[in-house]
């Protein structure tokens, strides 16, 4: 028998109407009447009897208990679980919008633009659950399970069939996920693995930019361009590379995915055809002035003097010029002559200025520097200085899709490796570039790395701790608009990150009272953050909380270890 409508659950949440039904669970909408918030309640019957009956139930309870752990934009929070006996009520996120299988069935296929968008949300909310320990493998990416919110964002949704990935089981699968989306492996006998996923977001992608659903019986996969020749070449490839049938030939992980949907435009056969006739146009250029010989020679010198004039007018436009002229003046610059760096730090400059660099500044500003790559990175000074202003934007500005202080490290990663690697110990960065580089280097080797099996040594520990120090440290001179989120997002990845690898400082012996120094400037620090935003406000509190939990985990951890010593 369902719920009453008008029902008050644990004296604080009213049933208000029901808006779902599956097997054996029902969904309503709620109210906190304590905090006049909407919540969605899933009601979990344990009435009936039998073994399937426990079977779905314990698998209901086990996507609860999943769910309750993780915390990403992207994913429904649970917030509270109520088991009276009978029944077990599941408190989470009401998402409010339309799944992208009913706008599939409503509008038809989606346009490339948009598609993107929503690929690069995916895959960040997949690479984020592949990042636990150990990695949360979905197992169920379709359009059904996407929830479009008014405000353009994506809300990934049924976590039934969800598992942790263990590395020694080598068959795990029975038939599972949604034929049509699922990959092979999920269909035999194979193990899952974030891999599977990856060819699931791809088939999602074909879908949402074809119109073509997987699951019909008479469907036949074909490249995307066969069913619309005004779609990309190199998005074309993208999706072959998710949709191959052996795992070994799709991307590895979603990092991977995720540069390549950052760059889709960098492997469209029009790209290339494109710098092919840049190429071209300089050989016919350079032939010509061979032919020409000397009486070309002035009218040379004339154009390089324009040329020259041209780009120093762009990079020296004035400061009072409005942020949108100055940034197009800069990009301009760097089409005209992209092996100078001058202009490269005059458009970061900007950047920072205006306190805002998300994926429309990240794309402007990559494309050219990786155009202009092989040619930028020496170890002149001049390039060392566009590394690290790179790197210091990414770490510190960095808004895009994925803003978590570990994304924006991972960006920065490469900038401050370029430079310890051009082992310029004079360059005044030098030691700081290190310490970023090292931080990159940790999230690359054991955060995000899923199929790593390397455990962090003492050393790498070390290096981790005395780096986030001195960040603590930097980030107290920036005084961007959102300065405060920047510092309380960092904040926040800093003790996440102490907690999950609570055993791994215990085991290796790093001082506890080094770990839980850190955890106490950081609580303070945050204490005295003046905020208002909700946003903001909801990192702080939440950062607060941990803090507490977190100390009574490390010691905990370290107190466990030391028995075992013993």
């Amino acid at each position: 028998m369902a719920t009453k409508v008008g029902t008050v659950l644990d004296g604080k949440y009213e049933i208000l109407k029901q808006i779902g039904k599956g097997g054996m669970s029902i969904v309503y909408l709620a109210m906190d009447k304590r905090l006049n918030k909407q919540w969605a309640v899933k009601e979990i019957r344990k009435t009936a009897s039998g073994k399937n009956n426990e079977v779905v139930v314990n698998s209901l309870l086990a996507e609860a208990n999943l769910m309750k752990r993780l915390d990403h934009p992207a994913l429904p929070r649970i917030v509270d679980i109520i088991d009276n006996g009978q029944t077990i009520y599941v408190i989470m996120d009401y998402i409010e919008g339309e799944s992208l299988g009913k706008i599939l069935k409503e509008y038809g296929a989606q346009p490339q633009e948009q598609v993107l968008d929503w690929a690069k949300q995916l895959c960040d909310v997949l690479e984020y659950l592949h990042s636990q320990k150990p990695p949360i493998i979905y197992r169920d990416m379709k359009p059904d399970n996407v929830m479009l919110k008014p405000e353009g964002n994506l809300k990934v949704i049924d976590f039934g069939i969800a598992r942790e990935y263990k590395e020694k089981n080598l068959a795990d699968t029975t038939i599972l996920g949604t034929r049509g989306y699922a990959p092979p492996e999920q269909h035999g006998s194979r193990q899952t693995d974030v891999r599977s996923d990856i060819y699931a977001l791809g088939m999602t992608m074909h879908h949402l930019l074809t119109g073509a659903d997987p699951r019909n019986a008479d469907y036949m996969y074909a490249p995307i361009r066969q069913w619309n020749l005004e779609l990309s070449g190199g998005l074309e490839r993208i999706i072959d590379k998710c949709t191959a049938l052996d795992p070994e030939d799709r991307y590895q992980n979603c990092s991977e995915l995720m540069y390549a949907l950052e760059h889709y435009e960098e492997e469209d056969g029009a790209y290339k055809k494109k710098q092919k006739r840049k190429l071209a146009s300089f050989i016919i250029a350079a032939s010509m002035s061979v032919v020409l010989g000397t009486a070309g020679l002035g009218a040379q010198a004339m154009g390089a003097y324009e040329h020259s004039r041209d780009y120093e007018q762009m990079i020296n436009i004035s400061d009072s010029a409005p942020y949108d002229e100055k940034v197009q003046s800069y990009l301009e610059a760097i089409d005209l002559a992209g092996t100078d760096t001058r202009a490269y730090l005059k458009l970061l400059d900007a950047y920072q200025e205006n306190g805002q660099f998300g994926d429309e500044e990240s794309k402007q500003f990559i494309a050219r520097y990786n155009q202009n790559r092989e040619q930028l990175e020496t170890e002149d000074r001049e390039y060392l200085e566009l590394a690290y202003e790179s790197g210091i934007t990414y770490f510190y500005l960095y808004s895009g899709g994925d803003s978590t202080f570990r994304n924006r490290a991972l960006k920065a990663y490469p900038y401050f490796q370029s430079i310890v690697e051009s082992k310029n110990t004079e360059y005044q960065y030098y030691e700081i570039s290190q310490s970023y580089q090292i931080i990159g280097e940790f999230y690359t080797n054991y955060v995000v790395n899923a199929t790593s099996v390397k455990e962090p040594t003492k050393e790498a520990y070390e290096g981790l701790l005395d780096s986030l120090n001195i960040c603590i440290d930097k980030v107290e001179s920036y005084d961007y608009d959102d300065a405060a989120n920047i510092k309380l997002t960092m904040y926040q990845e800093i003790v996440n990150l102490l907690n999950d690898h609570r055993r791994g400082l215990a085991s290796v012996k790093i001082d506890k009272n080094s770990v839980l120094k850190m955890l106490e400037i950081i609580r303070e620090k945050t204490e005295k953050l003046a905020v208002t935003q909700q946003a903001s406000l909801a990192i702080r509190d939440s950062i607060l909380y941990s803090c507490e939990q977190y100390v009574e985990n490390i010691e905990r951890a370290y107190s466990n270890m030391e028995e075992r010593r013993q």
